[in-house]
């Protein structure tokens, strides 16, 4: 593979996480459960780190990343506030099975083994984000563990916090 056709590949799949990230990010603005909104908060730390990994790869042949807009998302309206987000985290499963199912078959064409290597996890840990998604549509609170306490223990209060710092 040339450079220049590694550089296309590696924008393109940074492009494409970037969008799956931009998507979990304003998604997570609609998750109101603790646990679930944890598990989103999860899920975009790692892909801050995918895409740091990838504007590494990018720099090392001499390429730039591409940007994305911030998609406009909205949460079903005209139901109860515990699944008005639902809908949502089943578009994530759904995206992010389609992301790998893109990306998989065309790893055999990266030549280069430390980024083929490297989109290879971003893409099993894409489907273990993918896994999340279907246990948080599915109600499962204890996607990323138990708490010791509960549900509702002291701290977590009954929700998420409509804004990030208190003073």
């Amino acid at each position: 593979m040339r450079t220049a056709d590694l550089a296309a590949a590696l924008r393109e799949f940074h492009r494409d996480k970037l969008t799956l990230r931009e998507r979990h990010v304003a998604v997570a603005a609609h998750v109101s459960n603790y646990a679930f909104n944890n598990t989103y908060q999860y899920v975009i730390a790692r892909e801050d780190t995918h895409l740091a990994w990838l504007e590494a790869g990018l720099a090392d042949v001499g390429a730039t990343p591409d940007t994305v807009p911030a998609p406009a998302v909205r949460a079903r309206s005209g139901h109860g506030k515990a699944d008005n987000f639902v809908p949502l985290v089943r578009d994530d499963a759904r995206t992010a099975g389609e992301f790998v199912a893109r990306w998989r078959p065309r790893l055999a064409d990266v030549t280069h083994a430390r980024h083929r290597l490297m989109m290879n996890v971003v893409i099993g840990e894409t489907l273990e984000h993918q896994r999340f998604f279907e246990q948080i549509a599915a109600g499962r609170e204890d996607v990323l563990g138990r708490r010791a306490n509960g549900p509702g223990s002291p701290g977590t209060g009954d929700g998420v916090l409509g804004v990030r710092w208190l003073e």
